[in-house]
């Protein structure tokens, strides 16, 4: 129980909650966004139920931390097959496992965001089909999944690369997808209540999107512009949000008199 006494241990624990807070709002913003096209009633169960996924799944990963760090070793070198021996370039044409995991998340991602910001756009012209099949509880869980496993096989490298104490990965984990499960109704019905900031989320989505797969690829974008960005843009639609509704309540104090 030495361990309660560190401050060491406290304050890698505290940051390490923080920075998988921060990692897990994509998550979030993927989940909500998913879960809006299941009925109302099927919603906040779609949203526990990715949220408990990915927790189960990080903590699983967290425990095979010998196979986490052995996908980091290229397994692939396509700089040797095609002999190209200028070091700098075999650094870009080496592929692992976690680069082939990003690739391939980055791409689903940069394709459902797409997918949907046509749709948002589309939807302003046309009408849309009567006979269009809805998604189902299991579609919506499925794709949750498939990001579940790119998020957390990023949280968990993070985890790795900065706590040596396997218990400390696990109570991080493990507070901050709770703080997740707690946030996620608020977070899910503001995007779904403002178009506008559906919109941007989406936008978020694809620039992630594009990210994991320039990362795949060894092009490592740094984290914290992206986030700057984030934050910057939804402050700038909450300013406009709050000019919105001053204006209608201005203008009904008008109406009235």
């Amino acid at each position: 129980m030495e361990w309660i006494s560190d401050p060491q241990i406290w304050i890698s624990f505290l940051t390490l909650t923080i920075l998988e807070v921060v990692l897990g709002i994509d998550n979030i913003v993927f989940i909500s966004i998913q879960s809006a096209k299941l009925p109302l009633e099927q919603q906040k169960r779609a949203r526990q139920i990715g949220l408990l996924l990915a927790l189960v799944m990080r903590v699983g990963l967290l425990f095979s931390i010998k196979w986490i760090m052995g996908l980091t070793e290229p397994f692939i070198h396509f700089g040797k097959i095609f002999g190209i021996d200028n070091p700098d370039w075999q650094r870009y044409l080496e592929l692992s496992g976690r680069d082939l995991i990003l690739f391939i998340g980055g791409l689903f991602l940069i394709y459902k965001s797409t997918t949907e910001i046509h749709h948002k756009v589309e939807g302003h012209t046309e009408v849309v089909k009567k006979n269009a099949k809805p998604m189902t509880f299991t579609q919506v869980i499925i794709q949750i999944l498939i990001l579940d496993l790119v998020f957390s096989l990023d949280s968990v490298i993070t985890a790795v690369g900065m706590v040596d104490q396997i218990g400390v990965m696990v109570a991080a984990v493990i507070v901050a997808v709770t703080i997740m499960l707690l946030s996620a109704e608020k977070i899910s019905s503001f995007v779904n209540d403002y178009p506008s900031v559906k919109m941007l989320a989406l936008a978020f989505l694809l620039l992630i999107g594009v990210s994991l797969t320039a990362e795949a690829f060894d092009q490592h974008i740094p984290k914290g512009y992206i986030y700057f960005a984030m934050a910057f843009s939804v402050l700038v639609e909450w300013l406009n949000i709050r000019s919105e509704k001053k204006a209608i309540a201005a203008n009904e104090e008008i109406a009235k008199k």
